[in-house]
């Protein structure tokens, strides 16, 4: 048991041992289901204690006014948040008239098991309530991968020592309060009462509630059925008002036996559809999932995650709680974009209401990755969407005087969502995140159709975007007064990572246009802007330090002078809730992987030489305010021969949320970082690269890890690695053979297999950190 933190150690499970009330914000978000649709968090099935309900819909939101001390042109009027819909988890429970809850009488033992091979929360709780009545209580949850609309618990009471009348109340709750938390930008904006009645109907065991927001004019509705299995005959009461839905269940239920209550939920929205089109919705996908039962929905449930397993699983000997760690990483990324389809993958998935439930350039950049090669229609689902939001991002270019597309840097419904302009709008870097992570998707599976309906239009109108907003110079093609991945650093000229995205941006939406000529002919792509953006590309500036011999990460970067981190307690990070910006955005401190994160992902626009003084430099600036940014330093750590370095950033990215080393697990989990475990793994310490035609691998493993395998799709092949600190293996698990590199030596995978050597890896540089940021050391 680890008992600092909760939790006791399972390669396939994280269960937690024990009531610790303090905890609960934190493992409401941890144990959240979810299946990209549909949200629940990991509340107690009773209602109370709670400390942050949450039941979401993946696109639904309200709008709300965003609130300016001066505004300006072209300033986003408007921003969304998440909006917590009608709670269905709720199954109340009173032991002859004495309320269950866990702040009183007397708790004898307690265990929540999330189990990532059922994908279901288990609980198990034997509690004597304060007049001395002992009962046993039992649950499972599941949100299903299978039945997109559908969830569901299956809840059992035993009284222990006495018959007991036992009472159950099961509701269906909207407009639950929402503790506000105020003075964190990461935290949402509190909504009061967003949902407005509509309709209401209850019968026999079921109920449907039907309501719409004020402002987005978005539609829900939830409903509930439920089985029952008690040895007495239970007296049954149904209701049904605006807010509540209840069906209440009293029976008389002797020692030795059970009252056990199946709850079948299911959720749907629109914003066109009607109300009765939403009731029958619903109504429809309650009856399937009652015909499945519950049963069935467990086997669905665990023949999908079998199958996810087979294709994404990660294994690593020698560090047990990091194998838990990646797995649980693994289901919470497949939780967020699963059954999204042609939605947003949240930045906290739908485990919580933080940073308002927007998408940001985390999911091309962090999350799409991680599906690209191991659930590959999940990424195209989630392009999709980017795809059908791009006639606002156009007015949104026309409004700015551009052409072209400018993406949100944060929203829901493909609007921008940020009043603060200098890390959203100026945050262009997001359209050429969303152009890379269509050409990475589009060369790792020769998805046609994909390129030919989303993905050559998305290139398209990203370099167009780029075309009108950079200027060529005599020094070059120069993107200028623009915010890069750092938000300590904003308003800056050629930022490093942007101007080099951009350049792939123009060289990407060139070469789909040439391959795609009658889709360049539909978007009234001439030969000349063809030639203009290769033109561009071949010019792009890279800001370089001569007489430091690094790179720069925008132009300029390493004449500010340098933060005093000697001076700065630990107390005061993140610094962005202790200092004002005016200091941060002109003095070297680095959030999170800017210049670093360029080098993973354009590693051709550097050599081994300049990525070593490049790392060095930029790791001693980096605060890791970010939970984006450790998973980064890993990757390049790695690759520079740092590999206990790496090994300890690696550590950090995977336990952000178990250990919640930012403290605000409780607003939902960092989906980026959970997927930043992958590729920390896989591009770490397996060195796989996807800018080629082909897979490229150059593994070396850490000490402390004995072996490593993963598993990775690349273009309808499945391929197999195994690493050790001496020698890998690939293995060809199904699909036609292909050429792969191994430390920069071509071969030809077939069903034979590789075995190869490795080599040692170099010799490190000397490596440091701000004061009091380096990584707690891992070993």
């Amino acid at each position: 048991m680890n008992e600092d933190k909760g939790f006791a150690i399972d390669p396939w499970q994280l269960r937690w041992a024990g009531l610790d009330l303090d905890a609960l914000r934190r493992t409401e978000s941890i144990f959240a289901l979810s299946n990209g649709h549909i949200g629940l968090r990991g509340t107690f099935e009773e209602g109370e204690p709670v400390a942050l309900p949450g039941t979401y819909l993946n696109g639904f939101y309200e709008s709300r006014v965003l609130p300016y001390a001066e505004t300006g042109f072209g300033y986003p009027q408007h921003g969304q948040t998440v909006v917590n819909v009608t709670d269905g988890k709720i199954i109340r429970l009173l032991v002859e008239d004495e309320p269950m809850d866990l702040r009183y009488g007397h708790t004898e033992s307690h265990e929540r098991v999330l189990d990532f091979r059922s994908g279901t929360l288990r609980r198990d709780t034997v509690w004597t309530s304060p007049t001395g009545r002992r009962v046993r209580i039992r649950s499972e949850r599941l949100v299903s991968f299978t039945e997109r609309a559908v969830a569901a618990i299956h809840y059992r009471v035993e009284p222990l020592d006495d018959d007991l009348e036992i009472v159950v109340q099961s509701d269906l709750l909207a407009n639950e309060p929402i503790p506000a938390v105020e003075g964190d930008p990461r935290r949402a904006a509190g909504l009061d009462r967003p949902l407005v009645a509509e309709h209401r109907s209850a019968s026999d065991l079921a109920a449907v509630l039907v309501h719409h927001t004020q402002r987005s004019g978005l539609r829900m509705a939830a409903g509930m059925n439920h089985e029952l299995e008690v040895g007495n005959h239970p007296r049954l009461v149904v209701q049904a008002e605006d807010d509540l839905a209840r069906v209440t269940i009293a029976a008389d239920v002797a020692r030795g036996d059970s009252l056990c209550l199946t709850k079948f939920l299911a959720y749907g929205w629109s914003a066109r559809r009607s109300a009765p089109a939403l009731r029958a919705q619903v109504e429809a996908a309650l009856a399937a999932g009652m015909e499945i039962g519950w049963a069935g929905l467990l086997q669905r449930q665990r023949d999908y995650l079998d199958d996810f397993w087979t294709q994404a699983d990660i294994e690593l000997d020698g560090d047990a709680e990091l194998q838990q760690a990646v797995r649980f990483a693994l289901f919470h990324v497949l939780q967020a974009g699963a059954r999204g389809e042609a939605r947003a993958i949240p930045a906290k998935g739908l485990t919580g209401p933080g940073y308002d439930g927007h998408a940001f350039w985390d999911t091309e950049t962090y999350v799409l990755p991680v599906l690209t090669y191991t659930m590959p229609m999940a990424a195209r689902d989630a392009l999709r969407w980017r795809h059908a939001t791009l006639d606002r991002a156009r007015a949104r270019a026309d409004e700015l005087g551009r052409e072209g597309a400018m993406f949100p840097w944060r929203s829901i419904n493909g609007e921008e969502a940020s009043g603060y302009w200098p890390t959203a709008t100026a945050a262009v870097h997001i359209n050429a995140d969303i152009a890379d992570a269509a050409a990475r998707y589009l060369r790792a599976t020769g998805d046609e159709e994909f390129d030919i309906d989303c993905g050559t239009e998305l290139l398209v109108e990203t370099a167009r975007l780029w075309a009108s907003l950079g200027h060529l110079e005599s020094d070059g093609f120069r993107i200028d007064g623009v915010t890069g991945p750092d938000e300590y650093s904003a308003l800056a000229d050629n930022n490093l990572y942007t101007n080099l995205m951009a350049q792939r941006n123009l060289r990407e939406a060139a070469a789909a246009c040439t391959r795609h000529p009658e889709v360049a002919a539909r978007l009234e792509v001439k030969d000349d802007e063809i030639a203009r953006w290769r033109e561009y590309a071949d010019a792009m500036l890279v800001p370089y330090n001569a007489e430091l011999r690094v790179h720069e990460q925008s132009e300029g970067f390493t004449r500010y002078a340098c933060w005093d981190f000697d001076n700065t307690p630990e107390s005061k990070y993140p610094l962005l809730l202790h200092y004002p910006y005016f200091d941060l955005y002109r003095l070297q401190v680095v959030k999170q992987a800017d210049l670093v994160l360029a080098m993973y992902l354009c590693p051709d626009a550097f050599d081994v030489d300049a990525k070593r003084r490049d790392f060095v430099y930029y790791d001693a600036l980096t605060v890791r305010d970010s939970s984006l940014s450790s998973c980064v330093q890993a990757v390049l750590a790695a690759e520079i021969g740092d590999l206990d370095l790496a090994y300890d950033y690696f550590a950090e990215a995977a336990l952000t949320d178990l250990h919640d080393l930012y403290g605000n697990a409780d607003g939902g989990l960092h989906i980026a970082a959970l997927a930043g475990t992958w590729l920390g793994c896989v591009g770490g310490f397996g060195g796989f690269r996807d800018h080629d035609q082909h897979p490229v691998f150059a593994p070396r493993l850490p000490r402390p890890l004995r072996r490593m395998g993963f598993r990775i799709r690349w273009r309808g092949s499945r391929i197999g690695v195994e690493v050790t600190e001496s020698e890998t293996s690939y293995r060809l698990l199904a699909g036609d053979p292909l050429p792969v590199s191994h430390h920069g030596t071509m071969h030809k995978l077939t069903e034979a297999g590789l075995t190869l050597r490795n080599p040692p890896p170099p010799t490190p540089p000397a490596v440091t950190q701000p004061r009091g940021r380096a990584p707690r050391p891992r070993r």
